[in-house]
């Protein structure tokens, strides 16, 4: 008789993001007449930057002729695009990167979860809390995380690492021993980013017990201060180290799918090459990105396409600013928006970030997201999104100001 993987039985309810885009349809349907604003989701809303298209417009026409028509590619990535990564993202910042430790992939989430495949599901996982769910959920499906307790929230075979204010909203060494630990600067939720020294420290936990840090980069380009963009440019760090990268948030990639993971030559367990094993399940499981937006990714290191994704990024973080900046003076206590298009929140007292999410939704039509549905140490949070349109996050603060305004 066939058997299900029962690990996906523990998982409590639906992905986060699901069950606000039920909430919100829901609302929606009830009440046609009120104009929603999203500031939940990290999704982008502008379109993709003019020096990609015009790549991918002439990768169309290559596919369309017989003498330049490309079916499979490699499925690690076209050296084009491996080589204009490694230059741009690595070795600009003084971190000598080969191409052949690129891996491009549909983009950071799908890695950041699949990557487990290689890894025994005995191993102990630390994450921050609150954390990008994709994290915690993957592993519960592998059977690493054991049973789900939901009177804590929490899973019982994993190693939770609380971001609490008083720190900055960054993670202490655990107590518990983990062999996988895994980092998102600048993070979501919290927009908190990492510095230099600090990010020193986990290298040299991570080294001293043999352990693997999987750290999501997805925001890199965000950073507006003095801080690392890669846990590379931290010596020692591509022995123990895996990076992921995304086109999503910097160049609008999220329709279009694009992201890497890099996987240095020096990093091995118990003498085995981790590389070798990404790119054996890579190739088996994976038959690559297309073409036509690998010619688009590439676009995004000439010079029109650095100058264009500057333009997006920088249009984001200046609705993070009106964001964070109205929230103060609303009365709010926020983090983030600097280093990062996320903002994040404390919600008014005597409410949960789910109690939070209905009062703003129904009160001023807005949409967030609990930071209870990123972990237990994100309850009384609540994180908006510099994502939207200028126009909607200014209406959106100044609707937020007039219903919670003191």
């Amino acid at each position: 008789m066939i058997k299900i993987n029962e690990n996906y039985l523990k998982l409590p309810g639906s992905y986060l993001f699901s069950t606000i885009a039920k909430k919100v349809n829901e609302y929606g349907a009830a009440h046609p007449d009120k104009k929603i604003i999203r500031l939940g989701i990290g999704d982008v809303t502008r379109p993709l930057p003019k020096a990609v298209i015009e790549a991918m417009h002439k990768a169309v026409d290559e596919m369309a002729d017989a003498a330049t028509f490309r079916g499979y590619g490699p499925e690690q990535g076209y050296d084009f695009l491996r080589n204009a990564i490694a230059e741009n993202d690595y070795k600009a910042r003084g971190v000598d990167i080969s191409p052949e430790e690129i891996f491009v992939s549909d983009g950071a989430k799908s890695d950041c979860g699949n990557i487990g495949d290689i890894f025994g599901v005995d191993n102990v996982v630390a994450v921050c809390d609150p954390v990008y769910p994709v994290y915690v959920d993957t592993n519960a499906m592998a059977g690493r995380a054991g049973d789900y307790d939901p009177k804590t929230e929490t899973w019982t075979n994993l190693v939770y690492m609380p971001c609490l204010e008083e720190n900055g909203f960054m993670p202490q060494l655990p107590e518990r021993t983990p062999d996988i630990i895994y980092l998102c600067f600048p993070n979501n939720p919290s927009g908190a980013a990492i510095g230099y020294e600090e990010l020193r420290k986990w290298v040299e936990y991570a080294r001293a017990n043999g352990a693997v840090i999987l750290y999501d980069a997805a925001y890199e380009a965000y950073i507006t201060e003095n801080l690392p963009h890669s846990i590379f440019e931290i010596e020692g760090a591509k022995e123990c180290a895996i990076e992921f990268r995304s086109f999503s948030k910097n160049a609008g990639f999220t329709g279009t799918r694009c992201g890497f993971t890099l996987i240095p030559k020096e990093l091995e367990v118990n003498g085995v090459s981790v590389a070798s094993l990404w790119n054996r399940r890579h190739t088996t499981k994976f038959n690559g990105v297309p073409y036509i937006v690998q010619r688009g990714a590439e676009a995004v290191y000439s010079p029109e396409g650095k100058a264009q994704v500057r333009e997006l990024v920088d249009f984001y973080m200046n609705n993070a600013r009106v964001i964070r900046e109205g929230l103060a003076q609303a009365g709010f206590s926020v983090s983030g928006g600097v280093n990062s298009p996320y903002v994040w929140m404390k919600v008014p007292e005597g409410m949960t970030s789910w109690d939070f999410f209905d009062e703003l939704l129904d009160r001023a039509n807005v949409v967030g997201t609990p930071g209870s549905g990123f972990g237990p140490s994100g309850e009384g949070y609540f994180r908006l999104t510099g994502f939207g349109s200028a126009e909607a996050t200014i209406e959106a603060i100044e609707r937020i100001k007039n219903v919670f305004g003191k």
